[in-house]
C-alpha cells in the first residue's frame, strides 16, 4: 500500500502526541483561562456575499516552497484590507514551514478571527490552540476515528474554539453532523493523492444539512472558480495558495468576493 503525504503527516504528530509529558488537565485549565475568542464562524455569516477565509502558508508538500520568507503581520494586514473575513495560518513545520509565532504575529496584526491550520490529532493539541491565541481549530475527518472527532469537537466547543470539520465525502459528512458541527469544510484536494477536484465541493454543497457554515476549500484559482461555489451554496471559501503567490493579494480577494 503506497504511503500518502496524509499518512506521513499524521504518523509524524501522532508519534510526537504520544511522548508528549504535558498533563492534560493543566492545559485544559489555561486554556480555558485565556481571553475570550474572536467568532469566527460568525464573521463568515456575517459577510456581504462570499466570505474569504485568507490563508497564510509558506510551502507545501506537493509544491515546495509558495512564499517562504512572507511577513505574517503584512500578509494579515493585506488580507485584512483586501475584505477577508477570517484568517487561516498554518502552524505545521515540519511540512508547511509554519509556526505559532506565525499565527500569534498574523492575529496580533488585525482584528480578524484566526484558524489555526494544522493536523489536530490529541486533546493537547485544542489545547494548544487556544493557548497559542487562534479561535478556531481544524479537525480532519480523514485524519481522526468517529470517537475521536466527536472528543475533539466537544474540548474545543468547550475551550470556546470554533471548529471547523474538513470532509471530503459523504461519509465523512456524516460523521461531521454525528460530531455537531456547525462549520464544516469540503476539502477540494484529495489529502491521499493531493489531486484537486473541482465537481467534489459542488456535489457536497447539496448535502450539508441546512444551518452549517459551508467552506470550501483548496484549488480556488480565481474569481471564477469561487463564483462557481458560491453558486453552489458555499457561505466561504478558504484560499492559500493563489493569495500567497498573487503579487496583489488584496485585489486577488476583491476578484474571490466578487467585488471586481
Amino acid at each position: 500500500m503506497t504511503t500518502t503525504y496524509l499518512d506521513r503527516i499524521l504518523a509524524a504528530h501522532r508519534a510526537s502526541a504520544a511522548v508528549d509529558p504535558r498533563p492534560l488537565a493543566a492545559l485544559v485549565t489555561a486554556a480555558t483561562a485565556q481571553p475570550p475568542a474572536r467568532p469566527f464562524a460568525a464573521a463568515i455569516a456575517a459577510s456581504r456575499g462570499l466570505a474569504v477565509i485568507a490563508e497564510i502558508k509558506r510551502r507545501s508538500p506537493s509544491k515546495g516552497d509558495l512564499n517562504i520568507g512572507l511577513d505574517p503581520a503584512e500578509m494579515a494586514r493585506t488580507y485584512e484590507r483586501g475584505g477577508a473575513s477570517c484568517l487561516s495560518v498554518l502552524t505545521d513545520e515540519a511540512h508547511f514551514g509554519g509556526s505559532a509565532a506565525d499565527l500569534q504575529a498574523a492575529r496580533a496584526a488585525v482584528s480578524l478571527p484566526v484558524l489555526r491550520k494544522d493536523f489536530t490529532v490529541d486533546p493537547r493539541d485544542v489545547c494548544d490552540a487556544r493557548l497559542m491565541g487562534a479561535d478556531c481549530v481544524l479537525l480532519i475527518a480523514a485524519a481522526l476515528t468517529p470517537t475521536e472527532l466527536v472528543d475533539l469537537h466537544a474540548l474545543a466547543t468547550e475551550l470556546g474554539l470554533d471548529v471547523l470539520v474538513e470532509i471530503h465525502d459523504e461519509p465523512e459528512l456524516e460523521v461531521a453532523v454525528a460530531a455537531g458541527a456547525t462549520l464544516v469544510g469540503v476539502n477540494q484536494r484529495d489529502l491521499m493523492t493531493f489531486q484537486v477536484d473541482h465537481a467534489r465541493a459542488e456535489r457536497m454543497a447539496n448535502l450539508i444539512p441546512a444551518g452549517i457554515v459551508r467552506v470550501a476549500e483548496s484549488g480556488v484559482r480565481d474569481g471564477a472558480d469561487a463564483a462557481r461555489l458560491r453558486v453552489a451554496g458555499y457561505d466561504a471559501v478558504l484560499v492559500g495558495e493563489t493569495l500567497v503567490t498573487s503579487p496583489d493579494p488584496a485585489t486577488t480577494i476583491g476578484h474571490l468576493k466578487g467585488d471586481h
